[in-house]
């Protein structure tokens, strides 16, 4: 199906973000509406803008997978909204990796080479 009008494409994004899929060019408003329902919509919009991938990873932080060198911003809205979603970015930064600790203490066997830093924050942690 396709949807012709921004009104009909605005109207399906609304109700299921994955209509997107079906939207030849969508504007930024309709790609923004689109991952504002489901973060994971973002994997059918080509090169999304920052602000569309922000709201993706607000709304689901495991949509991080679908983005290509995410900047640390999206990084680390992406492990704020789900530690574990650090599992899909590539040589997290100290600070992405403090972050994702702090919102889950698991998230550390997704960091194939913690920071020393947190490495310490975690043996400060078992003593307590």
């Amino acid at each position: 199906m396709k949807y012709k009008t921004l009104e009909e494409q605005l109207e399906a994004v609304k109700e299921n973000g994955w209509a997107i899929q079906y939207i030849d060019n969508p504007c930024l408003e309709v790609q923004l509406e689109a991952v504002k329902e489901d973060g994971y919509a973002i994997q059918y919009i080509n090169n999304p803008c920052l602000e569309v991938q922000l709201e993706a990873v607000k709304e689901d932080g495991y949509a991080i997978q679908y983005i290509n060198n995410p900047c640390l911003e999206v990084q680390l809205e992406a492990v704020k909204k789900y530690g574990n979603a650090i599992e899909y970015i590539n040589n997290p930064c100290l600070e992405v990796q403090l972050e994702a600790y702090k919102q889950n203490q698991d998230s550390v066997e997704y960091i194939d080479n913690p920071h020393l830093e947190l490495k310490l924050l975690i043996e400060i942690d078992k003593l307590k």
